[in-house]
């Protein structure tokens, strides 16, 4: 067990092991997106920053077949920051708030020596997708092209630059995916650590393992931050997905079936390294 689920360990809480929680036909839902942990200043402008925190935040939400209604943010901004970055970063909260329909409806700011930013989503929800109710002989497939941003994470780390309509900057999310496809997803999530490491938290809250259809290299199964979606879905269903997903222009990736055979992550944990 590393750090991270060591401490999430520790609370021992029902609603605790989704991407958000579900509480009365709720959804909460809560993300930290912090300067020279996330993003460097250098590799992003503070409109870009806002935006990329946002939909970090609204992707819980719609993995969760949920819809965000109202956002608190808390900002924590250097004294050096000027009156144009923060009605830049403002403007990006705001636009992507808009294009969800959210409200943001309060939160924090305090003075810090670096940008940090947390993101409380609320949500409502009729039928949560979950992660705890995938069944043995299930598909499990993926949405759109994985391995993209860990190379653009690499080229910045490395000084260089990226498009600006790079998945690491500027994320497309799968909600029409979601609206269209539903009624026939078993489970799912959103690949925010990357597809091994998810599928590892899939396979401990369904309790099952896999046999994969198709190989899959460490420069896909381990590049985070994609925001696709990963699902589960009876194998009757694959026709209607397919067609469902073309609706949206949405690539479906069926790779493997559940199984009882143990699953083992190949990738390393992209948090709390020792």
């Amino acid at each position: 067990m590393n750090l991270e689920n060591y401490f999430i360990s520790l609370f021992q809480n029902k609603h605790i092991g989704d991407d958000g929680a579900v509480l009365d036909g709720f959804v909460y839902s809560k993300d930290a997106f912090f300067e020279n942990v996330h993003f460097k200043t250098s590799w992003m402008n503070y409109y870009q920053i806002a935006s990329k925190s946002m939909f970090v935040n609204i992707s819980d939400a719609i993995a969760m077949n949920a819809t965000p209604r109202y956002a608190l943010l808390s900002v924590a901004m250097p004294n050096s920051i000027s009156k144009k970055e923060m009605k830049d970063l403002a403007d990006g909260f705001r636009d992507v708030a808009a294009k969800f329909g959210i409200e943001i409806i309060g939160g924090d700011t305090i003075s810090n020596i670096k940008l940090d930013i947390t993101i409380t989503i609320i949500s409502t929800v009729k039928k949560p997708l979950l992660r705890n109710t995938a069944r043995m002989g299930e598909v499990l497939a993926y949405t759109g092209k994985l391995g993209k941003s860990a190379k653009d994470l690499k080229r910045l780390l490395c000084g260089g630059k990226i498009h600006k309509h790079s998945k690491f900057v500027d994320i497309q999310l799968r909600d029409t995916f979601i609206k269209n496809t539903q009624r026939f997803l078993t489970a799912g999530m959103d690949i925010s650590d990357g597809l091994f490491s998810d599928l590892n938290k899939l396979s401990q809250s369904s309790k099952i393992g896999y046999r994969f259809s198709r190989r899959i290299g460490k420069d896909v199964g381990c590049s985070g931050e994609e925001y696709e979606m990963l699902v589960s879905f009876s194998s009757r269903d694959i026709k209607t997905l397919k067609r469902r997903a073309a609706q949206s222009r949405t690539s479906l990736n069926i790779f493997a079936r559940a199984s009882r055979n143990r699953y083992i992550n190949r990738c390393k944990s992209h948090h709390f390294k020792r």
